[in-house]
């Protein structure tokens, strides 16, 4: 019988397969700067397409923190997804880079009838934000 552990490989995801894995919705990270500094809070997303759909509080820190005040004009944030297993030491991780899309026109709102994100958060959650990618990358650690 061998002991030997087998070495951790780091294998570099292409766009594809980052789509693949964040996929099935779930929870995620955004990351955006704030006039005090660099934020982290997670949110429940879903697919639309290949955007990242999420839905946040109107007056909280996201509807503060993502508004430029000009229209047209969306600040760039991160969005996180992982998943990992701490007894095989094994998982993956995708990052998404793109514009903070605050959807609010009649028709965007129409059109997102049919995608369902319920937030875990309790409270109202109307402001839909999107992510279309501007940059995916991932990464995948296994044995």
């Amino acid at each position: 019988m061998n002991d030997r552990i087998t070495p951790p490989v780091l294998e570099e995801l292409d766009a594809d397969e980052c789509l693949r894995l964040i996929s099935p919705g779930g929870v995620g990270r955004v990351g955006f700067n704030t006039p005090t500094g660099p934020a982290v809070l997670p949110v429940n997303y879903t697919m639309l397409g290949k955007a990242v759909l999420f839905r946040t509080a109107f007056g909280g820190p996201m509807d503060e923190d993502l508004s430029t005040g000009i229209k047209g004009v969306e600040f760039k944030i991160a969005f996180e997804v992982d998943e990992f297993d701490s007894v095989s030491r094994e998982g993956w991780s995708v990052l998404v880079r793109g514009a903070a899309h605050r959807i609010s026109s009649e028709e965007e709102l129409a059109a997102l009838s049919d995608s369902t994100v319920e937030p875990w958060a309790g409270g109202e959650r109307r402001l839909y934000i999107r992510i279309t990618p501007t940059q995916l990358t991932g990464r995948r650690i296994h044995h």
